[in-house]
């Protein structure tokens, strides 16, 4: 219930959590200022005043993934998607496959404004510079590759665990989104909690005010702009960036086929784009 005492406190219109309290015969979770939706091990409380419209959307995952298309009052949409991607335990016998894997992802990412968040379990120092030994990070580290998504929670430990009396902590909760909405999103870690997860929060600024005119118009990138001193900071960023991410994709060489350097092609040409649009813009 802290969760939702937190979403309270912070007026979310929304809370994602993943392995909530399990009913009881005779006893049900609800929240006076909360729509409760649950699906499996995945659950999603709604504000019950929000302005927001809500429609659930149906795409496979087996309860442990939860997609919401969302609507603000002057049109602008978005999806919301809410994970728990782990094994599932069924009469004391641990399964070899993960639901929430199983999801019809390519259906799900056809929105360009998409946020996705929950437990992914996962450990990478694609996400986690201080992580254990990776760990059941292929599912996600390509996902993200396929469809450009970006990790924007802060670097920070979301789980600790306890072995043989030493603590330690990895990321394994965060929000991934597309370059789009990666700069109009805020996130913090910083709510204390009696649990080994920390709940993680995230702020979208809205770029529709009430009869704002929003412009498209293109400005294209200021390179040169990114190599002036006031702009120093994100270009030493932008560049191990790039070759981190450039670094994990295949070696061609003589012997690479036609479509090997197709792909290679549209993966640079794709990622560099939203790379320059994301650091130079």
């Amino acid at each position: 219930m802290m969760a939702l005492e937190t979403g309270i406190v912070w007026g979310a219109d929304v809370v994602m959590l993943q392995e909530p309290y399990v009913e009881r015969e005779g006893y049900n979770i609800s929240h006076p200022g909360k729509i409760l939706v649950r699906e499996g091990r995945t659950m999603t409380a709604i504000r019950r005043d929000t302005h927001l419209e809500f429609s659930e959307v149906d795409k496979g995952g087996d309860g442990d993934v939860q997609v919401f298309d969302i609507k603000y009052p002057l049109g602008r949409k978005m999806r919301l998607v809410n994970v728990y991607d782990q094994l599932r335990h069924e009469e004391g016998l641990r399964s070899q496959g993960r639901p929430a894997q199983t999801a019809r992802w390519s259906e799900i990412m056809e929105q360009e404004k998409i946020l996705l968040g929950g437990d992914w379990n996962a450990h990478s120092d694609r996400w986690d510079t201080q992580c254990p030994p990776k760990q059941d990070a292929n599912f996600l580290e390509n996902l993200m590759d396929e469809f450009d998504l970006i990790n924007v929670t802060e670097g920070e430990e979301t789980h600790s665990s306890t072995r043989n009396g030493e603590t330690s902590g990895s990321l394994i909760h965060f929000f991934i989104t597309k370059a789009l909405m990666a700069g109009r999103l805020q996130t913090s870690t910083d709510v204390a909690t009696i649990s080994d997860h920390v709940i993680v929060c995230a702020q979208l600024r809205s770029d529709e005010g009430e009869g704002a005119k929003v412009s498209r118009k293109i400005t294209g990138w200021d390179i040169d702009g990114l190599k002036s001193k006031e702009e120093e900071e994100t270009y030493q960023q932008a560049q191990p960036e790039w070759r981190d991410k450039s670094s994990k994709r295949p070696v061609l060489d003589e012997k690479s086929s036609g479509e090997e350097l197709q792909r290679q092609a549209e993966w640079i040409q794709r990622n560099f784009v939203n790379h320059l649009n994301r650091c130079c813009k």
